[in-house]
């Protein structure tokens, strides 16, 4: 039997905020046998949001013009799938 831990993904911050962000879209009903749901979706973005407050000025610029731009994103995915109602 193979180890599974080598087919498995180095963890990066990167890596972490796009499986959030990931995870945010599937909450949204986006991508292949996605389920809505609005307050899942609303949770993970409101702890993406955190991630940057608390990690403003300790990530190196790539990292946060990534976590900018996901929240952005999802945020604007969010007012759209609901209608305007803020996330």
């Amino acid at each position: 039997m193979a180890d599974s831990a080598d087919s498995v993904p180095s963890v990066s911050f990167s890596s972490f905020v796009v499986s959030l962000a990931t995870s945010a879209m599937g909450h949204l009903g986006e991508g292949p046998g996605a389920q809505m749901d609005l307050s899942m979706a609303r949770q993970t973005v409101d702890l993406l949001a955190l991630l940057l407050e608390k990690t403003k000025g300790n990530l190196d610029d790539e990292e946060a013009k990534l976590l900018e731009t996901v929240l952005y994103d999802l945020r604007m995915k969010f007012l759209e799938k609901t209608g305007g109602s803020s996330a």
